[in-house]
């Protein structure tokens, strides 16, 4: 209804699933350029976000509220929303939906300079920076 090409990655039954799972084609689709944005909906939220999160050039957030979703996108290029369906009601995650699909980045100098901070963060990661500090922890 907002004027959006849709891709649904989504199960259609209503036996249980794991959100990983789900959270992992949304943010493969994102990352690839395959979709624009995405959204994961598990019951809290938390754990989508947390899966989405874990693929390279996927910056997904738990939202609840319009302004987050808003403000997420507008400094901090986020591209995967994340909402809870035992959190929110319809009504406002409708809402939410359609602050997060009209909002666009800033590039505003000081979130720009944020955004690529987080992209080194990634790309260290992808290339084992963090591997030594991983194996020693107990």
């Amino acid at each position: 209804g907002l004027g959006h090409e849709v891709e649904d990655f989504w199960t259609h039954d209503t036996q249980p699933v794991d959100y990983p799972d789900y959270a992992l084609k949304v943010g493969l689709a994102v990352a690839s350029g395959g979709c624009q944005r995405g959204v994961v909906v598990c019951g809290s939220g938390v754990g989508a976000s947390v899966a989405a999160c874990k693929v390279p050039g996927a910056r997904a957030a738990l939202c609840h509220d319009t302004f987050s979703a808003r403000q997420g996108v507008e400094d901090d290029d986020m591209n995967v929303l994340c909402l809870g369906a035992r959190v929110i009601g319809p009504a406002l995650a409708v809402e939410v939906v359609r602050a997060f699909a009209g909002a666009l980045f800033s590039n505003a100098d000081r979130h720009l300079r944020r955004l690529n901070k987080v992209k080194a963060i990634e790309n260290d990661a992808r290339h084992g920076v963090f591997d030594d500090t991983a194996r020693r922890r107990p």
